[in-house]
């Protein structure tokens, strides 16, 4: 029979070559499938299955293809469900030579009848597309009726599957993709379609940053501009006005200052927070430090502490004092 075979993984598809092969034999449980229409996969190429068996060992040259739709022409030992001259269509085993040829072995339990009224064509196309549906739908997704379902790619090989699918269950298909697959989607029972190139509308932007959290006031509370020149009513509060000044006041302070190090001291710029860092630790030194001012002494004139550096120490005795102290104590001997 005539085949297309592969023999090297690397060279991909352009190493895909027609060659004479032997019929396959019919094992048992098979059915042997003259092929009317095949599917095939580019990454198929990709797949370990494709150029090993089950043990690991080389199978080359070997027939890629796994979708097919034909008429069964033998059976093997033991078959049941099939008989000879059906129209079937299925899916054929990913470690066996494919469908990209005139015959091909199958087991029966992997094909299903096909109506006389679908062409073998379309019947070639449904059962990997078909079979990945079903499974995210029902398996996987538990679909009950009612329920929405996003469909991505609802033009798509998949995307139309999954769409009639869900349609047929009873669910709310909403459908994603480009312009053109549009009316495709909702041919195939969408209810909706999100274009996918379709950009959102952009929000006009207002000239002012801050228009729209400034404040309106009321129609009567509006003073009329007395310069005349807007022709309307001054909305600048003492506030707002405040604010533009310190704003200038900063712009033209950043401007000022030099950018970077300074390269004739060779020091860093010291920023705005430094400044009221520095200032927050004065005051408190102020509040916590006493003062130094007057060599040492409290700033409180009567106090009877002295301080030398930071440690605070009690004065010395008086010679009036000395009196006193030995006259109480004579005074109490």
């Amino acid at each position: 029979m005539r085949a297309i075979v592969v023999t090297d993984e690397a060279a991909g598809t352009a190493g895909m070559t027609p060659a004479e092969r032997p019929e396959p034999p019919a094992a048992i449980n098979d059915v042997i499938v003259r092929v009317h229409a095949s599917g095939f996969v580019p990454t198929e190429l990709d797949w370990p299955s494709t150029w090993t068996d089950r043990r690991d060992r080389d199978r080359t040259p070997s027939i890629p293809g796994h979708e097919l739709a034909g008429v069964v022409t033998a059976l093997g030992y033991g078959t049941t469900g099939v008989t000879v001259g059906q129209r079937v269509f299925g899916l054929t085993d990913w470690h066996r030579d494919g469908t990209l040829a005139e015959y091909t072995a199958v087991e029966a339990r992997n094909l299903a009848p096909l109506p006389g009224d679908v062409d073998f064509t379309v019947g070639a196309s449904l059962p990997i597309s078909g079979l990945t549906a079903w499974q995210g739908l029902f398996d996987h997704g538990r679909l009950k009726a009612g329920q929405s379902v996003l469909a991505h790619g609802a033009a798509g090989a998949v995307g139309t599957m999954v769409t009639q699918l869900a349609r047929e269950a009873g669910g709310h298909v909403i459908g994603t993709g480009r312009s053109a697959d549009r009316q495709k989607a909702l041919d195939f029972g969408a209810h909706e379609f999100v274009d996918l190139e379709r950009r959102p509308r952009r929000r006009r932007r207002s000239r002012s940053r801050f228009r729209r959290h400034r404040r309106r006031r009321p129609e009567e509370v509006r003073r009329p501009d007395p310069s005349g020149r807007n022709a309307g009513y001054r909305r600048r509060t003492a506030r707002g006005a405040a604010r533009r000044r310190l704003g200038d006041r900063l712009r033209r302070r950043v401007r000022s200052r030099p950018a970077g190090r300074d390269s004739a001291a060779g020091t860093r710029r010291t920023t705005a927070y430094e400044h009221r860092r520095r200032r927050v630790l004065r005051r408190c030194r102020r509040r916590l430090e006493p003062d130094r001012t007057t060599q040492g002494e409290d700033h409180h004139s009567r106090s009877p502490l002295r301080t030398r550096g930071r440690r605070t120490v009690m004065p010395s005795p008086s010679p009036f004092n000395a009196k006193i102290t030995s006259a109480m104590s004579g005074r109490g001997g």
